[in-house]
Formats: structure tokens, sequence, C-alpha cells
């Protein structure tokens, strides 16, 4: 290593150095033990001691975004781990790690001050087996309440029968008011307006909406257990383009691509990453699109225009994704360390059709202004409905669209750098409306900004010189990261935060792979956002949160 890149290292470890000093101070005396995850320090702290270590973080060390949280357990322990990190800078974090003892694995509560920690305890006692005290509602989320045991615990015996037995509906507000005006509607879980199959438990009062409990876990397929069982080199990549079926499974790629990446430190070429970062605005734009062209169909029930415009130009950019990839959906092209392979040839061809729709695209999306965000109907129904303040944004960990569109200015794109987008000249779209509108704008204004990161890739991969196209680093057959090494690693996907929890045990599979879907946190927001609106309100607050049951659900 050379003088001037021993210093800038020195540099680096002394800034990191300081970060974990500043991080821990506030919490030192609470701190049993430090562990080292890749991507963050990481304090091990006394399970009835959580809310107390917790609340100091987000108040003193400006840790306000519960990231994730991550339940296993080990041969002689249970584990909870608390991913934070900021939102004004997403590279300071910091993992809080909450053991307890196999026979009485109980902790603290973290919802009470980290509101979207409710549903993530809810999940970790569901399948691990960990009970929270304080928690507001600790039951079964991805499993019916008559589940009997827990499946992801050590001693879960998996041939015993599971019948879950017909239970009547219970109203959600126990009230001695409750009259003739209070109904209770079951919304979905096969209806159009879900967005999937989410069913939402809701209590109207009258023609209000007086309390909503989003009732998931009905296309849970074990993802997280599917990737456990697989290798990290070959076998894991074509599962991520399944959690999001929306075409952003190139992004959902790229999260588990750059976790794994830095899990074993493989340096992707410059030449893959400018790929990777027009693959992922190609899917940022499907994704978006089929957002506003189902928004329209959701709240004005315009099949004949903008749904079909919507559809029109995905499939103008699938073919070109198909061109590249061989998939329309699930494209599985990335790979560790880079692509499949290099761009189709005749690339001036390639070029072309990239261009040709880059070039039609400004006209098109002033049409969709002129029928949809400058529609009256439209406006009536989404100003000032689905209200989302910054606070509760953050509360409950929203990311991308969802947290943009009330002004929260985060994105990983441009706050936590990775691929090739710190090169390139693009802006941050947000409204601080906090509304349905709001969040609408957004992700039509972020399309624009998708077909400008675009432009710059194709014209920095047409004058790449032919003898540096190197399309992937040189990545070891065999991938086995050293035991107990631990990361958190995540991507802006279309729809938000995307990430990807590891634990390695030192096999060629993850001991633990843990996904943060956007969406699950975007859901959980809905009773706050729905109480006290109306049911079109609440059609339209679904609606704006773009949610993808397979990215819920897992």
């Amino acid at each position: 290593m050379g003088t001037d890149e021993t210093a800038m290292s020195q540099t680096v470890a002394g800034a990191t150095q300081e970060t974990h000093t500043d991080l821990l101070a506030p919490i030192r005396e609470y701190v049993v033990d430090e562990e080292r995850h890749l991507n963050a320090p990481a304090v091990v702290v006394r399970a009835d001691e959580v809310q107390t270590v917790l609340s100091t973080l987000k108040a003193e060390a400006d840790l306000d975004h519960c990231a994730c949280v991550t339940a296993q357990e080990y041969a002689d322990r249970y584990e909870t781990i608390y991913h934070l990190r900021s939102y004004d800078d997403p590279t300071r974090e910091l993992s809080v790690v909450v053991p307890t003892t196999s026979d009485d694995p109980t902790s603290e509560s973290a919802a009470p001050v980290y509101p979207t920690a409710a549903w993530h305890e809810r999940e970790a006692y569901d399948l691990v087996g960990i009970h929270y005290e304080d928690h507001p509602n600790l039951r079964r989320i991805l499993l019916p309440e008559t589940w009997q045991g827990h499946p992801l615990s050590r001693d879960y015996d998996q041939s015993q029968p599971q019948i879950v037995t017909y239970r009547e509906h219970q109203r959600l507000l126990e009230d001695e008011r409750t009259g003739p005006d209070r109904m209770h509607l079951n919304m979905g879980p096969h209806h159009p307006s879900t967005h999937g199959v989410l069913h939402l438990n809701v209590e109207l009062d009258g023609e209000e909406v007086a309390a909503v409990d989003p009732d998931i876990g009905f296309i849970h397929r074990c993802e997280e257990q599917m990737c456990q069982s697989k290798t990290y080199r070959h076998q894991i990549m074509p599962y991520p383009d399944r959690w999001d079926w929306s075409g952003a499974g190139l992004l959902n790629e790229w999260a588990y691509a750059r976790a794994a990446e830095d899990f074993v430190d493989i340096e992707v070429p410059e030449y893959a990453q400018v790929i990777r970062t027009m693959c992922g605005e190609f899917s940022r734009i499907l994704g978006h699109m089929l957002a506003v062209a189902t928004y329209a169909l959701d709240v004005v029930s315009e099949f004949t225009a903008v749904f079909q415009w919507g559809i029109r130009d995905r499939e103008i950019v699938q073919d070109i994704l198909e061109d590249l990839t061989g998939q329309r959906l699930m494209f599985n092209y990335f790979r560790l360390g880079g692509v499949a392979w290099d761009l189709p040839e005749p690339r001036a061809a390639f070029f072309e059709n990239i261009r040709e729709f880059l070039d039609g695209l400004p006209e098109k999306l002033e049409e969709y202004h002129d029928m949809l965000t400058s529609n009256e109907i439209i406006q009536m129904r989404t100003v000032d409905t689905g209200y989302l303040s910054p606070e509760t944004a953050k509360a409950y960990g929203c990311t991308g669209p969802v947290a943009r569109g009330s002004g929260v200015d985060y994105d990983l794109r441009r706050d936590d750098p990775y691929g090739y987008y710190d090169e390139l000249d693009w802006s941050v779209a947000t409204e601080d409306g906090g509304d349905n509108f709001s969040r609408l704008l957004v992700r039509m204004r972020e399309v624009e900004e998708s077909a400008k990161i675009i432009e710059q890739c194709v014209d920095l991969l047409e004058g790449w010189p032919e003898d540096d196209r190197e399309i992937q680093a040189n990545v070891p057959r065999t991938i086995r990261p050293d035991p107990d090494t631990e990361i958190y690693r995540a991507v802006e996907a279309a729809k938000g935060e995307l990430g990807i929890y590891m634990r390695s045990d030192g096999t060629d599979t993850p001991a633990r792979f843990k996904i943060r879907g956007p969406s699950f946190s975007h859901v959980q927001t809905l009773p706050v956002m729905a109480e006290g609106e109306y049911i079109p309100d609440l059609v339209a607050t679904i609606g704006s949160l773009d949610p993808i049951m397979g990215d819920v659900d897992r």
C-alpha cells in the first residue's frame, strides 16, 4: 500500500472509530459486551434495559430509524438484534444485540420507543418464540393464532399437524357504546383494492373508519428459510425477484448482491456497476408505472386511459430488459461480483431502443399529469387524505416514496452510495404534503429522475472502451464466510429500503437470512392513516402505499 493509500486508510479508520465512540458514549454504562458486524458496530445489552438503551440512542445519538429487527435462536440462547440508523445519515449505524436465556426467552419490547418494532417483534414471537414485555399487542402475525409452536425454533416439530379451527371475528374496539351504527367490515383478502392478499379488519362508526387491523401472512412463502438452505454463490440469487413481482426484481437482486459482496469483500468492476445502475432504474420505472396505473384504477376507475398507458410503457421497458436479461419478470441477471453477461449485440440497436423510450417519456408523463394529477376527482379523493406526518413516517420506519411524500429526505442511493449513483447527476424527489396526492407526485417525479440516470448510463456505456468491459469480478466458486460473521445491507428499492441481514456459520449457506421488506413497515401505518376517514379514503390510502404482499409476507 502506498503512502497516500495508507494515510487515507488511517483517516477512514479514525473517522469510523470517532463515530463508534460518539454512538456508544450515551449508553456506555449499559453495554455488557461489544461485537463487530460488518456494516456497523454492535453492542450487547441486558434484556431488561432495552427501552432505556434505545430511547437514549434515539434522543442523544440521533438514531431515529429502526430499520429492521432480527430474531434468532442459538444453541445456548435467543437473540434479538435492533438495526438502528439515522434518517439524516444512514451510514451512522449501530446494532443493539439483546440475548436471552434459552429457558426464558423474554425481553423488553422496543415498540414504546420505535412503534415500527411492534410488527417486527410480533414476527419474532410468531416464528422464533421470543416474548416481549410491554408490547402493545403481542400476538402472531404471519401464522394463525391457533398454530402450535414456533417454526424457527430449534425444537420445533415439523411433523405435528396444524388444524386451524374457525374463529369468530372479534371487534377491534372494546366499547360499551357500540350500537347500530358500529359495524365490522372484512376488506380482502380477495379484493381488487387491497393490492394482493391483504385482509383488513375494519371497524366502522357510521361512515367513518374507527379502527383498522391489517391481517397479513396469506402469501408467506418462507423465502428467508429457503435462502438459508441455498448456497451464497449460485443458489440464492434467483429468489429475490420473487419478493416483488411489480417488476422491481433487479433491485431486489441488488440488495442481496450488495450484502453478499460486502460479506466477503468482493469488488464489483466499474463497468458492471454502470450496467447495474441502469438496470436498477429501469426496475424502478417498472414498479412506479404499475403503481400509477393501478392507482388510477383504484381511485377513479380509470381503466381505459391511464391504466393502459401504464401497462403500455411497462411493456416497452420489459422489452428492453428482456433483450438484456432474457426474462420479462424473474430476471436473475445480477451475479455476485457483477452481472451475468454483457449488453446484447448489436449494441447500437439496443441503445437506440433505450433512447427512443427516453425521448418519448416526457410527452407521456405530461399526458399522465393531464389525466391523473390534474384530474379534479383524483385531487378531491387524495389531497388531505391518508395524511402521514414526517414524525409518524419515521416512527414507523417508512422509507422510499412513502417517506419522501411526507418530506423525509431519505434515499440510500445518495445517502449510503453504492453502484454508480454518486458519479451521476440526479435529484431526490420529495413532497411536503404527507397525503395520498403527495405520494403519487413523488413516484411520477422519480420516473423522471430515473430517466435522467438511465440516459447518463447509456452515454457512459456507449463510449466504454471495448477492452475494459469487465462484467464480473473474480469470485471464488464456493463462498464460506468466517463463522459468526454478521451483516445488514440495504438498497433503495422501488418501494423503499430493502435490507438483508445475514449471519454465517462457516458453511456455504447462511445460518440466518432476514429480509427487511419496505412494504412491511408501510402497511403497518394503515391504522394511523385511516382512522377518522372514510372507506373510499382507505382504498386511496392503500394504493398510495403501493404495497406488494410478497414483500410484506416474504
